[in-house]
């Protein structure tokens, strides 16, 4: 016991440490390590080494302390999410010292599940070496090729796999559309059609099922794309201007680069500090779809919002993105998605509630239409907003409405027979 006891505070020791190392406020440090706390003395009572946990020992620490909350409250949380967080954001962060990586990278649990990992494994490198495609294409279609071998089951065993079928092709495809929109029918259609050709291609089945894969008809600029208007854009830039708080001045740069130059949501939180050169006032912007670089002029509003983030809002950390975390850990933004949350907050402040898409591509499709309406070529919009091919940009024409009007056919009242 008095060794048992000696881990525990050893473990909490080195969690504190590293907590305060990654400048967590010390309200933060003081609770992850009391949930930690409990958390090792709950698996000490069971005989579990620290180093032995598993993500369902963790479930049932949290389900054990829900019965408890229930009994000295009489209910269940009324945040339930909150409340999980809270109770489990500490077990992770000791689980992660332990680990150093948490929830760990699961094992193959049989020769099945060890030869799709093999599959997928060349797949990767297929698609990154062979069709040089961007990461996050590649991770994509290796997410598919994951969920349809996982489907066959035990048809996906390596001596079974060279037996598939067009039927098992339809009947994945016919389980999978239901719950899916046409458009990602079409792409996931076009996943499986390419993991099909690897499969082929490397003697994994017997037959190219590739041309068997059917997919619904898109047509050609049959959908419009979302697109916030002018006066939502001010409206969401002038409240946020007036948030002069750390996190307000970070997602203030942050908007006036998507209004501005129509970036990606990837291509801002990849903007590192060595991109902007203040004396040429020039951005230098890598575009996360194409892969290619574009230098844009550093516009003064643009520049004097990064300034002031810098100034005023960024934490001092040897990270040289641009954008950080406005808590600890002090790190780079993890991904464009993580625009989405911190965009839709800042058009709810603003009392902005559009209709379609609200999150960073709708100002990408703002700023095309800006410059459609002012009368700026569609190849020039193209190089602005970092696109190889001027059919890549066609489909913004559909949102200048009110041009379109004015080259409209009158329709005839009446037609003769």
């Amino acid at each position: 016991m008095p060794n048992q006891n000696a881990s525990i505070e050893s473990w909490l020791t080195q969690l504190e440490a590293h907590l305060q190392k990654e400048e967590y406020s010390s309200g933060i440090v003081r609770w992850y390590v009391t949930v930690a706390g409990r958390f090792l003395s709950y698996i000490r009572k069971r005989t579990i080494d620290v180093r032995a946990v598993q993500p369902e020992t963790v479930c049932s620490f949290l389900r054990n302390r829900l019965r408890i909350y229930r009994r000295h409250h009489g209910r269940s949380p009324h945040d339930m999410r909150g409340w999980r967080i809270s109770e489990t954001s500490g077990i992770r962060m000791l689980l992660r010292l332990v680990h150093q990586q948490y929830p760990q990278i699961s094992v193959p649990a049989n020769e099945r599940e060890a030869f799709h990992q093999q599959v997928c494994e060349g797949y990767v490198h297929w698609l990154s070496d062979m069709r040089g495609l961007a990461a996050e294409t590649v991770s994509d279609r290796c997410v598919r090729a994951q969920q349809f071998l996982r489907w066959l089951g035990m048809r996906g065993a390596k001596e079974l796999l060279h037996t598939l079928t067009v039927a098992d092709i339809d009947a994945y495809l016919k389980w999978r559309a239901p719950m899916l929109r046409r458009p990602t029918c079409k792409g996931l259609a076009l996943c499986l059609r390419c993991f099909l050709r690897y499969l082929f291609a490397h003697g994994l089945i017997t037959r190219d099922l590739a041309p068997a894969v059917m997919s619904p008809t898109l047509y050609a600029f049959e959908s419009i794309p979302s697109a916030l208007r002018a006066e939502d854009v001010n409206a969401v830039l002038e409240s946020t201007r007036q948030d002069r708080t750390p996190v307000g001045l970070r997602d203030y740069a942050i908007l006036m680069l998507l209004s501005t130059y129509g970036l990606r949501a990837g291509e801002v939180v990849r903007l590192r500090l060595e991109d902007v050169e203040w004396r040429g006032d020039r951005l230098r912007v890598r575009h996360s779809k194409t892969g290619t670089e574009s230098i844009l002029p550093l516009l003064s509003p643009v520049g004097n919002a990064i300034l002031d983030y810098l100034r005023s809002g960024r934490h001092q950390t040897q990270a040289r993105e641009i954008f950080i975390r406005v808590r600890a850990p002090y790190r780079p933004l993890a991904a464009g998605a993580s625009l989405y949350s911190t965009i839709t907050r800042r058009l709810q402040k603003a009392g902005i509630h559009p209709q379609g898409k609200h999150g960073p591509h709708a100002f990408r499709h703002a700023r095309a239409v800006s410059l459609l309406h002012a009368a700026v070529p569609v190849k020039a919009i193209g190089d602005v907003l970092g696109h190889r091919s001027a059919a890549s940009t066609a489909i913004y024409l559909k949102l200048a409405t009110a041009d379109l009007r004015g080259v409209g056919l009158e329709v005839p009242g009446e037609v003769q027979p």
